[in-house]
């Protein structure tokens, strides 16, 4: 039998057609594991995975057991499933879930997505943070018993699909919300969207706190692969929307960065530059082994007019080594699958020392 991410691989990453059946036909084979523990349910377009782990660390501090489920991954598929802030046994989750779901024909998330619901049952935790992938109302992750909701931000992305106003886009997402779910919102803007339940404003920190139902002393600070990932002279984040980019952009300690980026050719690639401009005058276009990802000379053409200086190298890794030649620090950024790219590529050269 083929190994769990070679069978992942395999599998569609998306449904023909955006709805719960399937889903909850899924978790209902497997003893609807996701009836075992309250929730907190993670929404928005960005800033989802790292809101996600602050709160798991967060809960972990009150001496809660918390299994974590995040997307997408960088590195490994084994990032997306965490037991009490720890890669769970990603063969054994998906393992235990496998037959159904060849049997239902479930998608690549929702596959993860029940796996990582039943592996937090069989651990016995106390309380499950889980990312929502897009949107909320259609998407996979809404099966939850969720006390909190908490909506980290919305921008426009995903509009054929979740709407192509923010206000539209904002119903989707808090479409999770359950009778008796606290929601915690950046700010007021969508409040009308949820009457009739408590709202908080905040972010991480309030909804761990909603959660447990009283302040949260601890103060936890979060690193994870491909979000805002610091290194030698060098920042990787997966901002690959105008939003993201503006959100980077803004919380870098210099505006003299050389950029490194690839961007898939659905993406708002001219937003992105524009937002991207302001970190710094060096552009090195590239491209991720994503199928989506735009030709390098064509993202390069799309950069001459926001930067002074771009240069075209397709290959990822030569890309971000010309990058530090032509003047550090190097900001990675435009698209996880680049990010996992490069990642693949450091594993590989580790295997071969």
């Amino acid at each position: 039998m083929t190994s769990a991410v070679e069978w992942l691989d395999s599998l569609s990453p998306w449904p023909h057609e955006f709805g719960l059946e399937r889903m909850r036909a899924l978790l209902a084979e497997l003893g609807e594991p996701q009836d075992a523990y309250p929730a907190v349910h993670v929404v928005g377009t960005n800033g989802k995975s790292t809101a996600a782990v602050t709160i798991e660390q967060l809960l972990l501090s009150e001496g809660l057991s918390v299994g974590t489920t995040i997307s997408p991954h960088v590195a490994s598929w084994s990032e997306r499933i965490r037991v009490n802030g720890t890669k769970a046994d990603f063969e054994e989750a998906v393992g235990r879930v496998r037959p159904a779901a060849e049997r239902l024909g479930a998608t690549q998330f929702e596959t993860v997505t029940a796996a990582a619901l039943g592996a937090f049952a069989v651990a016995g935790l106390d309380a499950a943070v889980v990312e929502a992938g897009l949107g909320g109302r259609l998407d996979a992750t809404n099966v939850l018993q969720t006390r909190v909701v908490l909506l980290t931000n919305v921008g426009l992305e995903h509009t054929d699909v979740l709407g192509s106003t923010l206000e539209e886009i904002a119903h989707e997402k808090l479409a999770v919300v359950q009778e008796g779910s606290i929601v915690v919102l950046p700010d007021d803007t969508y409040a009308h969207l949820v009457p009739g339940h408590e709202i908080r404003t905040g972010s991480a920190n309030e909804a761990a706190e909603a959660f447990v139902g009283h302040a949260i002393e601890a103060e936890v600070d979060v690193a994870l692969p491909g979000r805002f990932e610091r290194r030698e002279a060098e920042i990787r984040d997966g901002a690959h929307n105008p939003h993201g980019a503006r959100y980077l952009v803004d919380h870098l300690p210099t505006d003299d960065f050389t950029i490194v980026a690839s961007i898939l050719a659905d993406k708002d690639a001219d937003g992105v530059l524009r937002e991207l401009r302001r970190a710094g005058s060096r552009f090195v276009a590239t491209r991720s082994s994503s199928p989506r990802a735009l030709p390098a000379a064509e993202l390069a053409a799309l950069a001459r007019p926001h930067f002074d200086h771009v240069e075209t190298v397709d290959d990822p890794a030569a890309a971000v080594a010309r990058a530090h030649e032509l003047g550090e620090p190097v900001l990675v950024t435009g698209s996880l699958y680049l990010l996992g790219d490069l990642a693949e590529g450091e594993r590989r050269a580790r295997w071969r020392r």
